[in-house]
């Protein structure tokens, strides 16, 4: 275990976590709702720093993130526990898993330096922190960030958006790039399907890219529940207008056989996928992506300006037309980072 870094005491041995915008208040020998910070004799812990339930180096394009470092691999990590609670979710036997002891006491100590070294040793040129949410193992992974910046590795975040502003705070100074999961504009979406709320992603969102962190956002469209296209309209004019019209948007195909509690649910249409596409376009959008859908052009990057095609992928297949992020063409520059 180690100490927080992110919390308040209060009266009568309860601390508030201030790791995320639930705010946790919790009582001594209790966890927060992540169910990995635990209040011991009135301190809170975390029970998941040193402990990765998920190592792997991966493409870079599988965050997904298609405009920094395309072709590159992500030294990826994640922990057991999350602070939301998504029905839909894909990696809920980390995301969800309850009674951690027995599970930790199976995993191997790593300590911050030993990641740096193994992400070094498989030829990756970023660590990502991923699989579940990385506000909630925040202490390790800034341990591990200022480790990677050291070696000129780029720190990389799969989010859903939730963190704190204390923790954002120290977060933004050593984030190079950013994946959030926008899952969609509506409120009562956030509160039925995920237990958290929206307002603080969007206003997170917004100050990620006032400080120029690379950001890309990716919205799962399930059928019945985020496919809606009024709330998608809504959506794509949040991102030209709040953030900008550069800002990466993948839409993602929903597999309801993988999902925590929505297997009745059927897979998301083509023709679903092709509509949020022509959605995301009619609201300006240079780079509308469609994921989770092997061999549709719309994966591709092509120059916003000219229709060149800069990148084009086949699952994680690369092959980069681009002259050092810009149009081979006309030059236009892609925002393509590395």
């Amino acid at each position: 275990m180690q100490k927080s870094s992110f919390y308040k005491q209060l009266n009568n041995g309860v601390t508030q976590c201030q790791l995320c915008s639930h705010y946790c208040l919790i009582k001594e020998n209790q966890a927060g709702l992540c169910s990995v910070r635990k209040n011991i004799q009135g301190e809170l812990f975390s029970l998941v720093y040193g402990y990765p339930a998920a190592l792997n180096a991966d493409p870079i394009e599988k965050k997904p993130l298609f405009h920094f470092m395309p072709g590159s691999l992500a030294y990826s990590l994640g922990t057991f526990g999350c602070n939301f609670k998504c029905a839909n979710c894909q990696n809920w036997d980390l995301s969800q898993k309850k009674g951690l002891g027995p599970f930790l006491d199976e995993l191997i100590f790593t300590p911050p330096e030993k990641i740096v070294e193994e992400a070094i040793g498989a030829g990756c040129q970023s660590i990502a922190y991923t699989y579940n949410e990385p506000t909630i193992f925040s202490e390790y992974a800034l341990d591990i960030m200022r480790i990677a910046r050291e070696n000129n590795l780029k720190n990389v975040w799969v989010s859903n958006g939730y963190m704190s502003e204390e923790a954002l705070g120290q977060i933004i100074p050593l984030l190079d790039a950013i994946n959030v999961d926008l899952k969609s504009l509506d409120e009562n979406f956030y509160r039925k399907i995920c237990g958290a709320k929206l307002k603080p992603v969007l206003d997170n969102l917004k100050i990620l890219k006032s400080e120029q962190v690379h950001v890309e956002i990716t919205t799962l469209i399930i059928p019945k529940t985020s496919d809606d296209p009024a709330m998608l309209k809504d959506l794509a004019d949040f991102i030209s207008m709040e953030l900008d019209n550069d800002t990466p948007w993948h839409l993602t195909r929903f597999s309801p056989e993988n999902s925590w509690q929505m297997k009745k649910l059927p897979p998301t249409s083509k023709d679903a996928l092709f509509n949020a596409y022509d959605i995301g376009k009619e609201a300006k959008l240079n780079y509308v992506y469609i994921g989770n859908l092997p061999g549709t052009e719309r994966e591709n990057t092509y120059c916003p300006k000219c229709g060149q095609t800069a990148v084009r992928r086949l699952g994680y297949y690369i092959e980069r037309f681009d002259n050092a992020g810009r149009c081979p063409d006309c030059d236009k520059n892609l925002d393509i980072i590395g």
